[in-house]
């Protein structure tokens, strides 16, 4: 992959808004482009960035993991897995992508850009991905905690304020809507116990699909266990 004078003058831009001077601009240029451009031009599928953005999805899983060990010492790891489920999710990671303006600087291909491709929640987030996966093939891992580090700081201490991590209704319905152009769908399954210690359950499907069953002492509660569940799963399905 080629990265022209006038493409280094423009990703410079980029670099800036990012605090971070790559040493080959060849790996941001991957980063950055989507499979709509190399599928047009007919360029080898191994020069757009999902593979890049697999592995920038690992990379940042570890260093948010790390800031989340260091912030919140007390806390069990199921508790820390929906805590880091609440921060790495694509609505999260667009919202920082679009803090960068990182869409500005994609390589789409003409039908993605002309379906607001740039503004995509899903195209963002992956892109960002993406990044972090260039960053560490870069430089390594200390420069990417380093990123990551200035990014998600402040999340990572609001995401332990009463009611940032607990609403995952809100958060999932962000990234479904996203990546399945749909919303969840909550049913419930049974009640039991006596009135005044019901034990309410919850199946969430996405697509007709059963992403998580909740449990809780009302309806929202159980709602809000099974999101935090069906987030988690999106995590780990993330394509």
């Amino acid at each position: 992959m080629h990265v022209t004078t006038d493409e280094k003058k423009r990703l410079k831009i980029l670099e800036k808004k990012l605090g971070y001077v790559f040493k080959d601009k060849t790996l941001l240029k991957r980063a950055l482009t989507h499979k709509s451009y190399t599928n047009e031009l007919k360029i080898s599928p191994l020069e757009h960035n999902e593979r890049i953005e697999f592995l920038g999805d690992a990379v940042m899983e570890l260093a948010v993991s790390h800031l989340l060990m260091h912030q919140y010492r007390s806390h069990p790891e199921g508790e820390l897995s929906k805590l880091r489920a609440a921060i790495v999710n694509e609505g999260q990671l667009a919202e920082l992508a679009g803090s960068i303006s990182l869409g500005d600087f994609l390589y789409l291909g003409k039908g993605e850009d002309q379906t607001g491709g740039r503004q995509k929640p899903s195209l963002l987030s992956d892109a960002y991905e993406a990044v972090l996966g260039a960053i560490y093939l870069d430089r390594g891992f200390l420069k990417v905690f380093a990123l990551v580090k200035k990014h998600f700081s402040a999340l990572v201490e609001k995401v332990g304020a009463e009611g940032f991590a607990k609403d995952y209704k809100t958060r999932l319905q962000e990234t479904v809507q996203g990546r399945f152009h749909t919303i969840p769908k909550y049913k419930m399954v049974k009640a039991e116990g006596p009135d005044h210690s019901k034990i309410f359950e919850i199946n969430l499907y996405i697509q007709e699909t059963l992403y998580g069953v909740g449990q809780g002492k009302s309806k929202k509660s159980a709602e809000q266990d099974a999101a935090s569940q069906a987030l988690e799963r999106l995590l780990r399905e993330k394509p």
